[in-house]
């Protein structure tokens, strides 16, 4: 939840036309992250546990290409880059360490 908190509040300032493009797409990837990991976890069957853990996995990749772009096309700053690039890396290690948690004997 933190990263999509974080997300919005890097987003608040971006321009208008970008409400219906980058706000929108990163905003919604970030918070797709922790509503997959809710809903994975809601899941009686192991099976769809992972499926949904592996979504999360990939709104986080998704998340981070967004912010790659952001930073390229002047929206963003290294600093916040960097930042939000190792939650994203810290994220995606728990992910796996509960991904592994299912699927190795």
């Amino acid at each position: 939840m933190e990263l999509a908190e974080q997300v919005f509040a890097l987003t608040e300032p971006l321009p208008r036309k970008e409400d219906y493009g980058l706000t929108s797409q990163i905003r919604r990837s970030a918070l797709s992250v922790p509503g997959n990991i809710a809903e994975g976890f809601g899941r009686h069957h192991t099976k769809d546990k992972l499926n949904f853990y592996y979504v999360a996995r990939g709104s986080l990749a998704e998340t981070k290409s967004h912010l790659i772009y952001g930073f390229k096309v002047g929206y963003f700053q290294q600093s916040e880059l960097t930042a939000l690039s190792q939650l994203i890396e810290n994220i995606w290690e728990e992910l796996n360490k509960l991904i592994n948690s299912f699927t190795q004997p």
